[in-house]
C-alpha cells in the first residue's frame, strides 16, 4: 500500500471501529491507519472497497489520536452510570489494561476509568468518593480545593467502591474497618500509582484516592514559582554539604514536593541519597526510597537508624513526627550528612520552639540547622475570566492595599473549569541560620524574641508579605489569600 505517512496529526470530528479512525478532515470524510497496520485493520480496510481516502499516520501519530478520541469518549459519561454488576463480574476484569482501551467494558468499570482519565486530565491530587443516607458524590481536589463532580445513587456509589477495592487488591466483603491499598492504572501508555484509604461511615463508605506523580514529574526549584529571594537563599543551602534543612507547614502545603525538587537539584552520581517516607509519593530515579512499614516496626526512627550504616551522603526524612526521629536526624546532620525534613508548623521560626519542645538540646539545634522555609500554595486567578473587584475597607486595612491597586476576583470560565483559578504557586519565608539567630537558639530565645529579630536584623521578608503582593498584583484573590490563613505582620 503506498500511503504517504503523516507524521502530525489530523484535526478530526472523528470515531472508532475495528482499528481505524474515521472522520472529516479537509471537509471530506477519512479513515485513518497507522503506518504499520495489522491484519485485522487492512482487513476492515479492505470492506471499505476504496470508499473513503485514506490517512497513514505514523505509530505515535495514531496512538494520540486515537487517545484523544478515547478520552473525548471517556468525557461524556463522567455523571452518570448506565447499570450495575456483579463483585463476579468485576473480579473477571483484566486488571492491567489500558484504561482508555476499554471501551466496550461493563457501565462500573467505564466509569471508574472515567474517573481516573479525567482526575489526571484535570490536574486532580484525589479523588473523593463518599456515601451519604441515599446517594453519594464524587469530588476531585483540584488546587488544594474539593470540587464536586457528580451525585450518584447510593446503589452506584457502592458499585464503585467496589471496583476500587478489587484493583486494590482489598477485602470487598469488609465494610466494618478501614482499609488501605495500592494500584496502578495506566492512562494512554502512563502508568500513575494511585494510594487508596477507604473508611467506614454511618451511612457506608468513603473513599479517598490519591493519585501519585512520578519522578519525572517533580518541577525544578525554579519553576515551583518561589520569589526570586526564596529562590536564590534556597540555592545558597545546596552549598553545604552537612547540617539539617527543614520545611515547614500544614499538610497540602507542597512540602514533599519541595523537598523532592530540592534533591532534583543534587549530583547522584556522587552522591548517596537515601529517603524515609510515609508513603513514597514520587518515584524518583536515582535515589534509594524507604516506605515506612509500621507493621513490621520498619519506623521513621529504626530505618533512619540503619541508613546511617549505608554510608549516605544525603538523607530526607519524610517527616519529624517524634522526639525519637527528631534525635536521630539531628545526631545524623552533626556527624557530617546533609539532612532534609519537614514538621508540621504554622511559620519558619515556630520550628525552632517544635525542636526544642521535642527534647533537642538548644546547643545542638543551634549547631545542626542551617535553614528552615515555612511554604504554602496559593491557587492563581484565572488569567481569562477574573473581574476587578472593590474591596471593603476591612480588606484595605488587613492588607495594607494601596489606594491605586487594581484588585481582582474570580468569576469562572470553560478554561478554568468553572472555578475562577487555575493553576497554583508556592509562596514561602525563609530562614538562614546566621551567627546571631544561632545565638538566639542556643541561649533559649522564644518565637517572639526570634521572629523580631529576624524582622529588625536580618532581610527576612515574612510569607503574609508575598500573599498581600500576590493580591495586589491581581494574581490571586482576597478571598483566596483569606483562605491561606497566613497571618499578617
Amino acid at each position: 500500500m503506498d500511503l504517504p505517512i503523516f507524521t502530525e496529526v489530523p484535526e478530526l470530528d472523528f470515531y472508532l471501529k475495528n482499528g481505524l479512525l474515521f472522520g472529516m478532515y479537509e471537509g471530506k470524510p477519512h479513515a485513518c491507519i497507522r503506518e504499520n497496520p495489522d491484519a485485522n485493520m487492512l482487513n476492515a480496510l479492505s470492506h471499505l472497497k476504496g470508499e473513503f481516502p485514506v490517512l497513514q499516520l505514523d505509530e505515535e501519530s495514531y496512538t494520540k489520536l486515537k487517545n484523544r478520541f478515547l478520552e473525548t469518549r471517556t468525557e461524556e459519561g463522567i455523571g452518570e452510570v448506565e447499570g450495575f454488576e456483579t463483585p463476579e463480574e468485576i473480579e473477571n476484569f483484566l486488571q492491567n489494561e489500558d484504561l482508555l482501551d476499554s471501551e466496550n467494558s461493563a457501565p462500573i468499570i467505564r466509569y471508574v476509568n472515567s474517573l481516573f482519565v479525567q482526575a489526571v486530565k484535570r490536574h486532580a491530587t484525589d479523588i473523593h468518593i463518599e456515601t451519604f443516607e441515599r446517594e453519594g458524590d464524587v469530588r476531585f481536589r483540584i488546587d488544594g480545593v474539593l470540587n464536586k463532580v457528580a451525585t450518584l445513587k447510593k446503589g452506584a456509589i457502592e458499585s464503585i467502591i467496589n471496583r476500587i477495592k478489587v484493583i486494590s487488591n482489598l477485602d470487598i466483603s469488609e465494610t466494618r474497618i478501614p482499609q488501605d491499598g495500592r494500584t496502578k492504572v495506566t492512562i494512554a501508555g502512563s502508568g500513575v500509582d494511585v494510594r487508596v484509604s477507604v473508611l467506614p461511615t454511618y451511612y457506608g463508605e468513603k473513599v479517598v484516592m490519591r493519585l501519585l506523580m512520578k519522578g519525572e514529574s517533580i518541577p525544578s526549584l525554579h519553576n515551583l514559582g518561589f520569589s526570586v529571594e526564596v529562590y536564590r537563599k534556597l540555592k545558597s543551602l545546596l552549598k553545604h554539604s552537612y547540617g539539617m534543612i527543614l520545611i515547614t507547614g500544614p499538610t497540602g502545603s507542597g512540602k514533599s514536593t519541595t523537598l523532592h525538587s530540592f534533591l532534583k537539584e543534587i549530583d547522584h552520581e556522587q552522591n548517596n541519597i537515601v529517603t524515609i517516607e510515609n508513603p513514597v509519593e514520587y518515584n524518583a530515579p536515582g535515589i534509594n526510597q524507604i516506605q515506612v512499614n509500621e507493621k513490621v516496626n520498619l519506623t521513621f526512627s529504626e530505618a533512619l537508624r540503619s541508613i546511617l550504616r549505608q554510608d549516605p551522603d544525603v538523607i530526607m526524612v519524610g517527616e519529624m513526627r517524634d522526639a525519637e526521629t527528631a534525635k536521630i536526624a539531628t545526631q545524623a546532620a552533626m556527624t557530617g550528612h546533609l539532612l532534609l525534613s519537614t514538621l508540621h508548623t504554622n511559620s519558619a521560626v515556630a520550628a525552632i520552639p517544635r525542636l526544642l519542645d521535642m527534647g533537642i538540646d538548644p546547643f545542638l539545634v543551634r549547631s545542626t540547622l542551617i535553614g528552615v522555609m515555612a511554604q504554602r500554595l496559593v491557587r492563581k486567578l484565572c488569567p481569562y475570566c477574573k473581574v476587578k473587584y472593590t474591596p471593603d475597607e476591612n480588606d484595605i486595612e488587613y492588607f495594607y492595599l494601596p489606594e491605586e491597586a487594581e484588585i481582582y476576583a474570580p468569576k469562572g470560565c470553560e478554561k478554568c473549569g468553572y472555578t475562577g483559578y487555575r493553576g497554583r504557586r508556592a509562596i514561602g519565608e525563609i530562614i538562614l541560620v546566621d551567627e546571631g539567630f544561632g545565638s538566639k537558639i542556643k541561649y533559649g530565645a522564644d518565637e517572639q524574641s526570634l521572629r523580631r529579630y529576624l524582622l529588625e536584623e536580618t532581610d527576612f521578608r515574612p510569607m503574609f508579605e508575598e500573599l498581600r503582593l500576590m493580591v495586589i498584583s491581581g494574581e490571586t484573590s482576597i478571598p483566596e489569600a483569606i483562605r491561606i490563613g497566613v497571618k499578617g505582620l
